[in-house]
């Protein structure tokens, strides 16, 4: 499902008020960026912005921002946004490895990763998203009570991202292998590109709720 190579797509985003360029810059400045002081959220990579844009509109009390690695993906997320402005998200584009570069201490009080790449090989573990790496980047502007929201179709993915919560420090506060059956975690799901197509063809969807142990 996901797009690349759309031509002119990283000009385009560079020209975009919606795109927060050079993030870095902005460190512990985001609630004047958003011009308030609701709570800040994330989700690092977005696709092509549908679970945030229907939060963001759910939820204008809090501010949003969807991180995306690639361009052309990133674009169809902008193209929402100038078919239903909303004025409580924004968006970057970076690879998540430089996450801790744009977040201050306890600036985000929640994080989503939605259907994140697998990156199957062992040799890779360090890229997955909710690999212990990854949480240790994550405790460094994650607030106290703060938590992570993760969802996938892939059962060795999630399996694996229970096996580091441990080591990393973290503990599971809500873990469910079958959302879409499951009474009290499906209540208020919204549902990403992937999800929709997964769920289609009978894929369980799992899903956790984490913070800090």
């Amino acid at each position: 499902m996901r797009l690349r190579n759309i031509s002119g797509a990283r000009d385009m985003i560079a020209e975009s008020s919606l795109v927060v360029h050079e993030p870095e810059k902005v460190k512990g400045k985001w609630k004047e960026i958003f011009k308030n002081d609701h709570p800040l959220r994330i989700e690092i990579g977005m696709g092509k912005g549908k679970f945030i844009h229907e939060l963001a509109e759910k939820t204008p009390e809090v501010n949003y921002i969807g991180i995306e690695k690639y361009s052309s993906v990133l674009l169809r997320a902008l193209q929402k946004m100038e078919e239903n402005p909303l004025p409580n998200l924004l968006f970057i584009r970076m690879d998540a490895e430089d996450i801790g570069e744009v977040f201050d201490r306890e600036e985000v009080d929640r994080i989503y990763l939605n259907f994140s790449d697998p990156w199957p090989k062992d040799r890779h573990a360090k890229r997955r998203l909710p690999s212990r790496a990854f949480l240790e980047r994550y405790d460094r502007f994650l607030k106290k009570e703060g938590v992570l929201e993760f969802k996938t179709d892939n059962r060795e993915l999630f399996d694996f991202a229970l096996g580091e919560l441990p080591e990393a420090g973290w503990k599971a506060l809500q873990v469910t292998y079958d959302l879409h059956n499951d009474g009290e975690m499906k209540e208020g799901n919204i549902m990403t590109e992937y999800e929709e197509k997964f769920s289609s063809k009978g894929n369980p969807i799992c899903k956790y709720i984490i913070k800090r142990a």
